[in-house]
């Protein structure tokens, strides 16, 4: 029998929250959303979702995230397992970076065209999240941090949460349907989270995270920049128009119902 779980959103528009998250089939058997509006930055939306909430477990996901049929019964069974190998976990996720750069998915991103992410065959440990989707557990104590700006990098940081207090963070397998937009290039808001965690975990650099490296320089960014112009109309090429409907990308991607087979 699925864990009892909640969903937590922070949204800023009903057209996509409709057509992908709350689409998702969980939330029509019974799973509970829970969406905040109008916070100043990603991590004060979620503290609020924690405070509001009293689930142990809570599913934090962008609104433009779809969950395919079954993937409530896939989570119930991935946090067995983790639970079972790693009793301390503090937090999960369906995309993330482990230290030797190694990226565990798989996803499908449409602002990319294509699933990323290799497969894990049990729940491996990373130092990044991408932020569409992380696993709090509520016993963990771990919370964001309500001074960090923006909405970029708090799946990183809430990783470097959980290291520092001497909990897991991991990688455990959610397929699931990014439907998020093309973006072209990185903008100031991504600079000043950058420059937020090099101040705030200098103890844990260089991070490799889903975007660029995070080093005490700072010469990565700048890179990842100049590679971004370089490989913009490579990149604009392959993405997918966000209108695609999620549950035919979630069935052509083999994710029609993730349901796990029985035994």
């Amino acid at each position: 029998m699925p864990m009892p779980f909640i969903i937590a959103c922070a949204s800023n528009s009903d057209a996509i929250l409709s057509a992908n998250l709350a689409a998702s089939p969980c939330l029509s058997g019974g799973a509970l959303l829970h969406v905040e509006r109008d916070a100043p930055s990603a991590a004060t939306a979620y503290n609020r979702a924690i405070a509001a909430t009293d689930s142990d477990v809570i599913v934090f996901a962008h609104h433009d995230v779809y969950l395919p049929r079954g993937w409530e019964a896939l989570l119930a069974d991935r946090l067995a397992d983790l639970t079972r190998r790693h009793p301390d976990w503090g937090v999960a996720g369906a995309f993330g970076v482990a230290a030797d750069h190694r990226q565990f998915g798989p996803v499908w991103t449409s602002s990319l065209g294509q699933i990323i992410g290799r497969v894990p065959l049990q729940p491996e440990p990373v130092i990044s999240f991408d932020e569409m989707l992380i696993v709090l557990r509520r016993a963990s104590g771990l919370r964001f941090d309500d001074n960090q700006p923006g909405w970029h990098m708090y799946g990183t940081d809430i990783v470097c949460r959980a290291r520092a207090a001497g909990k897991g963070a991991y990688a455990i397998g959610l397929p699931c349907i990014h439907n998020d937009r093309f973006h072209g290039a990185l903008g100031p808001d991504f600079t000043e989270s950058y420059r937020w965690m090099q101040a705030n975990w200098p103890q844990f650099l260089p991070i490799q995270t889903p975007v660029t490296k995070i080093s005490r320089s700072g010469l990565h960014l700048m890179r990842e920049r100049w590679n971004m112009r370089k490989s913009l109309a490579l990149r604009a090429g392959d993405a997918v128009d966000t209108g695609a409907p999620a549950a035919e990308l979630a069935a052509r991607c083999g994710w029609a119902d993730l349901t796990p087979a029985a035994g």
